[in-house]
């Protein structure tokens, strides 16, 4: 659990919060009518405020003892982080929930795959049997009959279907940094504890954003309470409970064990958008959700108790 690196709370169990946490994310974000970069700075420079009173002594000491490499990894993470964020909340503008938070989630590929290049990560045949049963869940999910819905419901058809491909083309590029933010936290967190860890990279994600933020010159406290309130959700849930607890477990699991059980996000945030946003899952979002579950199972099953494949 956050703020201890003993294994008081199974690492499984805690990625099962982890992702039922993060599948909020996607309805916090449509809710909120501010800018996507503002969203995204708050969200971060909230959670770091919420974690602060966790830091002990020991995490203090740990901070100021972090190397110059383990630094810039840290803030490399940071910014993969901040990018990630700007373009997946910019992806659901223009397609739907189901589709941009599955495509989002396809970085299991590009982890794995940088995973066995950077880190000697070894994926097991059924660990890869696993990934590839969960992304062609994904593609049952994402490329259906649900590409087809339009989001701004006065826009022709072409213009939806044009709009969902830009929004699917962003959601992919959130994939690949968000990859590149997982490796980091892999490599680092076999270093640091996970309170040091997270606190460097959120900070640096904040500064990006706010340096974005300022360029741009989106205002930056001008917004009425019931967007504080949203950002605070996305700082408290997806952030503290989501992330962070993410970033924990990438402490005790495989990187790819990780990512791969984060498919389970589309299917929550599928779930909840039809309650919660009207947008009704065709047949295909059903199908590819039940198969994206099956190949999380089967890829998380492929890790022994010792920890290798």
């Amino acid at each position: 659990m956050p703020g201890t690196e003993g294994r008081v709370v199974s690492p499984l169990v805690a990625l099962v919060v982890a992702v039922l946490a993060i599948s909020t994310s996607a309805i916090l974000v449509r809710w909120s009518d501010a800018p996507n970069v503002i969203k995204a700075l708050y969200r971060v420079s909230f959670t770091v405020v919420a974690l602060a009173p966790l830091v002990d002594g020991t995490d203090r000491r740990s901070l100021t003892q972090i190397g110059a490499r383990d630094a810039a990894i840290a803030v490399a993470a940071g910014v993969a982080l901040a990018f990630h964020f700007v373009v997946w909340f910019e992806s659901l503008d223009h397609t739907t929930v189901a589709a941009s938070v599955t495509i989002v989630q396809a970085q299991p590929v590009f982890v794995a795959a940088g995973a066995w290049v950077l880190l000697g990560e070894r994926v097991s045949r059924r660990g890869a049997l696993g990934i590839g049963v969960a992304l062609a869940g994904m593609v049952a999910l994402s490329f259906g009959s649900e590409l087809l819905a339009v989001v701004d419901p006065t826009a022709t058809l072409d213009t939806a279907v044009a709009g969902a491909q830009y929004g699917n083309a962003l959601a992919l590029l959130g994939a690949v940094a968000v990859a590149a933010y997982y490796l980091a936290g892999r490599s680092l967190r076999r270093r640091l504890g996970v309170l040091p860890y997270v606190t460097v990279v959120y900070t640096a994600c904040a500064l990006v954003l706010f340096a974005v933020a300022v360029v741009q010159g989106l205002p930056l406290l001008s917004y009425p309470p019931h967007e504080w309130l949203l950002f605070g959700a996305m700082a408290l849930g997806p952030g503290v409970l989501g992330h962070t607890v993410v970033n924990w477990a990438l402490g005790h699991l495989e990187s790819h064990v990780v990512s791969v059980s984060l498919l389970g996000e589309p299917v929550g945030s599928t779930l909840l958008a039809l309650v919660l946003l009207s947008e009704v899952p065709p047949p295909t979002t059903l199908f590819g959700g039940a198969v994206v579950l099956a190949g999380i199972y089967v890829t998380a099953s492929a890790r022994t108790p010792s920890g290798t494949q």
